[in-house]
């Protein structure tokens, strides 16, 4: 099993996810048996995104992202502060207000979960096929 922690603080700027994307390209490429084809990579970037975006904007600011590899699966794990899950809720089509994170990542993913912390905060983290 492949593993990695990236630890990050954010002020909810778009460099968060940026940072994200390119850390959990740079985990996929790492990989080596079996490799990552470029879907899986690009639906793997994508939940992350997703859940990074949404970890400082409602979950207060920082986030760590922990992506794991398994033979047949990929788990991607973001902790946050805050103890209020993500919920799914219509999206804003004018694109001011947002909703269209979590509802993604539930497309995309094999499986969500959603962990609470007896010492406050939370893990959102998706299963991606490999």
């Amino acid at each position: 099993m492949d593993t990695m922690r990236v630890d990050a603080t954010t002020s909810r700027s778009a460099t968060a996810a940026a940072h994200a994307r390119e850390t959990t390209q740079a985990f996929l490429e790492a990989l080596r048996r079996p490799a990552v084809d470029p879907e899986t990579a690009d639906t793997t970037v994508l939940a992350v995104s997703e859940l990074v975006t949404n970890a400082p904007r409602h979950g207060g600011g920082t986030y760590t992202l922990r992506p794991t590899a398994r033979p047949d699966l990929i788990e991607v794990a973001v902790d946050d502060p805050s103890p209020q899950a993500p919920r799914l809720r219509t999206p804003d089509l004018n694109g001011s207000t947002g909703g269209f994170g979590w509802p993604r990542v539930n497309r995309l993913a094999r499986a969500t979960t959603v962990t609470s912390h007896t010492t406050g905060g939370k893990t959102a983290s998706a299963l991606l096929t490999r």
